[in-house]
């Protein structure tokens, strides 16, 4: 099967996890760091009492009961990691028959949408997807890409995430904005944050940025490394 990727905005959106076993903690936890609107759980079994923190956020709910139909209601994504195949099946036709996006971990032939491997590193994600073929695989590639994707790559998008808004607020024409930001990415950057090297950094800055910005190359650094 062949899948589109995309990146989902979850904000003010109703998500649903049926199952908080080892895995549903983990989607749980990535659906609250992806700025869920809400997340409602439901498990046969009681919550654990690791998960006392994210119960105690004001839009995280647990019930210990079984999964009914209703429960789908209102819902924009549901993710399903139960046990039971029936119990799994039943939640994907119902997701299918309503038009919710839906996920039943490791059986991707139940899903409208797989989860990547993916990497992160501040605001940087990289998504790894073998359509379903290879988890193991993917799981590979995310680890090779962990040892080349270090947290420098954190620190220059932080940088120029500073950057851009004093750039496009000077006024100048698209095609220069975008020659100053190439310039920049292409730049030795990386490595000199990598190095902890501020004063190299700065000086990359002076040499890229327009005159009007090197005012601002102090606090574009402060608090970079």
């Amino acid at each position: 099967m062949r899948y589109y990727p995309i990146f989902v905005n979850l904000e003010n959106k109703g998500c649903l996890v049926v199952g908080a076993g080892e895995v549903g903690k983990r989607k749980i936890q990535s659906l609250i760091e992806s700025g869920a609107g809400s997340v409602d759980i439901i498990d046969t079994r009681p919550a654990d009492p690791e998960m006392a923190s994210i119960l105690a956020l004001d839009h995280v709910t647990f019930e210990c009961r079984e999964f009914r139909d209703a429960d789908l209601d209102h819902r924009f994504l549901v993710i399903a990691c139960t046990s039971s195949e029936e119990v799994n099946w039943r939640i994907s036709n119902l997701c299918a028959e309503r038009g919710i996006l839906c996920n039943i971990v490791d059986q991707p032939e139940k899903c409208s949408f797989i989860v990547p491997a993916t990497v992160k590193r501040g605001d940087l994600t990289v998504a790894i997807s073998t359509a379903g073929r290879s988890p193991a695989m993917a799981k590979r590639i995310r680890k090779e890409l962990q040892e080349s994707f270090g947290e420098e790559y954190a620190s220059l998008l932080v940088l120029m995430g500073r950057v851009r808004p004093l750039l496009l607020g000077l006024g100048m024409a698209t095609s220069e904005n975008t020659a100053v930001l190439r310039s920049l990415v292409n730049s030795d950057l990386l490595a000199r944050i990598r190095a902890a090297e501020l004063d190299a950094v700065a000086e990359i800055l002076k040499e890229s940025l327009p005159r009007q910005l090197h005012v601002n190359i102090p606090e574009l650094l402060d608090g970079l490394v």
